[in-house]
């Protein structure tokens, strides 16, 4: 298996990038039996104050980028309910306008199988005219892709893509991997890239982060230790909806400042 970094075939283990987020048939099916098994039919598990949360957004519009993390935020086979699923969450603080744009493998600089990379999703959508909100849950392919050698770092990364959204308000999502995670995924470099994102927000007035590292809980990873089960998938969808309503709210001020890290 082989990750493309700044052009150069970088060889990796069968556990790296394309073996462990490619959207073949045989991954995305075992993906979802695992995520399955346990359980579909009960609440998103969250905190009492997380699950009453009433809080709406500013935001109409939302453009969603992600990896094969996002997979499950709006898919049946992960969540048969369709009130579990992102769209719907969405819609529950405000927004009008979702427009997934959700690919496995997905990078902001690679490209896998001649897919588009997220920096090229994002200027499609502005040649296009959009105005609105982003939410970038990008990463897990980000650290893997430096840790395999690309020469292209976590901040460049960043800068690349806050310069093309530009002004407009954008909330990225944190990532996080379990000790069991393959090759290039180990926790250390979902650390580091977490780290740089909020080095990055003072630099960025229109840029928050949701720390969906500080709410994911161990049991709702799948074997993989990188994505999830299908109640990790509904709490995921629910907690990144709240966190844009937090990060860019109907009434009150947005925090910012050095940190920009909302809950």
């Amino acid at each position: 298996v082989a990750i493309v970094a700044a052009g150069v075939l970088i060889v990796v283990g069968i556990a790296g990038m394309a073996g462990l987020n490619a959207a073949s048939a045989e991954g995305e099916a075992t993906r979802v039996e695992q995520a399955r098994a346990a359980g579909t039919d009960k609440p998103p598990p969250l905190t009492r104050a997380q699950a009453e949360d009433s809080t709406k957004t500013s935001c109409k519009a939302v453009v969603h980028i992600g990896d094969s993390t996002s997979e499950g935020l709006d898919s049946a086979e992960y969540l048969p309910n369709p009130k579990e699923r992102i769209e719907n969450r969405y819609h529950e603080v405000g927004v009008r306008d979702v427009h997934m744009e959700v690919q496995g493998a997905r990078s902001i600089e690679e490209r896998f199988e001649g897919q588009p990379n997220a920096q090229e999703v994002a200027e499609a959508w502005k040649a296009e005219g959009y105005k609105g909100c982003w939410v970038l849950a990008l990463g897990t392919n980000e650290a893997a892709d430096v840790s395999a050698g690309s020469n292209v770092g976590e901040r460049e990364r960043i800068e690349k893509m806050m310069a093309i959204i530009g002004d407009e308000p954008v909330l990225w999502i944190n990532v996080k991997s379990l000790p069991s995670a393959p090759e290039h995924y180990e926790p250390k470099g979902m650390e580091v890239w977490d780290e740089e994102l909020e080095r990055a927000c003072p630099r960025y007035p229109n840029m928050r982060i949701y720390d969906w590292a500080a709410d994911v809980k161990d049991a709702w990873f799948i074997e993989d230790g990188v994505h999830f089960t299908s109640p990790g998938y509904a709490a995921r969808a629910q907690l990144i909806a709240q966190a844009l309503a937090h990060a860019f709210p109907a009434k009150g001020k947005s925090p910012g400042g050095a940190k920009c890290v909302v809950s």
